[in-house]
C-alpha cells in the first residue's frame, strides 16, 4: 500500500481556464493565453517522460495508481511558475482557478485523489483567503507553496499569517521547488544563473537548505507549534550536514535566535519531512541507509513518485537494505500521519 506524496496532475485546457476564472482574468486567458515567465534556460519539455502522462485523470490511474497499489494520491499541481509572479491579484485568481479545477474534475475521478492546494504566497492575505474558503474541505490535505530564491525566505515574519491560518486549520505546508526559470526569482542557485537545466537541477537542494534555517531560526516553530512541512522534490542527503551544523552554530550564537527553547535538530524532526524523490544513489547502497539514519531515522521520509517527471521514482527504488519495517513507514505509515489520513483499520471499518 502506497501513499505517493507528489503528483503533478496536468494544468487546465484553455477552455477549462476560462470556465474557472473570473474577470478581468478570463479575457485576458481568452485572449493571451497564460503570462510567460520565461527566462531562457531550457525547461526540457516541462520535464515530462515522454511515455507517460498525467494530462487525464484515467492516465494517472492507469499508469500510477493502479501498477502501483497507491491507496492516495496527493495532487500537487504543475502550476509552480505562479510563484514568480509579481502580480498577487493574478496569481490568486490563478490559484483560485487551478483549485477549484482540480476539486471539480479530479477528486471524483477517483477517491485515491487528495490534494494539496495552491495559495498566492506573494500577499499573505489573499493566500490567508483561499485557505479559508478551501478548510475543510475532505480530501484537501495540505497547502502547496512554491519555494526556490524567494524575495523572502519562508522563515520571516511576512508568511506568519499564512501559517497562523494552516495550524488552525491544521494543514501541514508541502513544499515544491519552483519552475527553474521564471524571472522573478533572483537567481537559478545561490552562486548566481547558471547556465542550463542540467546545472539548476542538480543544484536545487541549496534553495531547501536556506528555508529550513530560515523556517527553524526564526522561531517559526515555536511561534506555531501544530505546524508541520514537508520539502518535496528535493532529495533529503543534504538535510544531516544542515541540522548538524545549525546545531553547531546555535551553541556560539544562540543569542541571534531568540525564540528557539531547543536544538535546531529537534525542531526538524518534530516539524519537518522529506520527500524520497529524487532519490539519492551512491555507488555503495549501504551509504543510503546510512544516511538515512543520520537524519533521524525512516520517520523523516515519505514516499513521492513525481509522476509523471522524467526522474520519476517508483517504489521499489528503496534499498532493501532499509529493512521492511523502515520500507513501509516510508511508503505509508509516515504520510498517514502527516496528512492525518485513515489509517489502515480505520479504512477497513468504514
Amino acid at each position: 500500500m502506497l501513499v505517493d506524496c507528489d503528483i503533478h496532475h496536468a494544468s487546465p485546457k484553455k477552455e477549462e481556464w476560462l470556465k474557472y476564472l473570473d474577470e478581468p482574468y478570463r479575457s485576458e486567458f481568452s485572449r493571451y493565453g497564460t503570462r510567460s515567465l520565461l527566462s531562457g534556460i531550457r525547461y526540457e519539455d516541462g520535464g515530462s517522460r515522454w511515455d507517460a502522462s498525467a494530462s487525464q485523470p484515467e492516465h494517472v490511474k492507469e499508469q500510477l495508481l493502479d501498477r502501483y497499489g497507491h491507496r492516495f494520491a496527493l495532487l500537487t499541481g504543475n502550476n509552480g511558475a505562479v510563484a514568480g509572479s509579481p502580480d498577487p491579484e493574478y496569481a490568486a485568481a490563478v490559484c483560485r482557478a487551478y483549485n477549484d479545477f482540480t476539486i471539480e474534475k479530479w477528486l471524483p475521478a477517483d477517491e485515491r485523489f487528495i490534494m494539496s492546494m495552491m495559495v498566492p504566497q506573494q500577499e499573505p492575505e489573499f493566500a490567508v483567503r483561499e485557505i479559508e474558503r478551501l478548510a475543510g474541505h475532505p480530501r484537501i490535505k495540505s497547502i502547496e507553496f512554491w519555494g526556490a530564491a524567494e524575495r523572502i525566505p519562508l522563515g520571516q515574519r511576512y508568511y506568519w499569517p499564512i501559517y497562523e491560518a494552516a495550524e488552525r486549520h491544521n494543514l501541514p505546508i508541502c513544499v515544491h521547488p519552483s519552475t527553474i526559470n521564471t524571472i522573478a526569482a533572483p537567481a537559478t542557485s545561490a552562486a548566481g544563473n547558471l547556465t542550463n537545466y542540467l546545472q539548476a537541477h542538480c543544484v536545487l537542494p541549496q534553495f531547501y537548505q536556506a528555508h529550513v534555517v530560515s523556517l527553524v531560526l526564526e522561531g517559526v516553530f515555536e511561534a506555531f507549534p501544530g505546524l508541520k512541512f514537508a520539502l518535496i522534490e528535493g532529495g533529503y542527503s543534504w538535510a544531516a550536514h544542515v541540522i548538524w551544523r545549525m546545531d553547531k552554530e546555535y551553541k556560539g550564537l544562540r543569542q541571534q535566535a531568540p525564540r528557539l527553547r531547543r536544538l535546531p535538530s529537534e525542531y526538524v524532526r518534530e516539524h519537518v519531512r522529506f520527500g524520497t524523490q529524487p532519490i539519492e544513489e551512491p555507488k555503495n547502497p549501504k551509504h543510503l541507509v546510512q544516511i538515512v539514519d543520520m537524519l533521524g531515522g525512516p520517520e523523516m521520509l515519505m514516499y513521492a513518485s513525481d509522476f509523471p517527471h522524467w526522474d520519476f521514482d517508483e517504489p521499489s527504488v528503496l534499498p532493501k537494505r532499509l529493512g521492511e519495517d523502515a520500507i513501509r513507514k516510508i511508503l505509508h505509515d509516515n504520510a498517514v500521519d502527516f496528512f492525518g489520513l485513515p489509517s489502515l483499520e480505520e479504512g477497513v471499518r468504514q
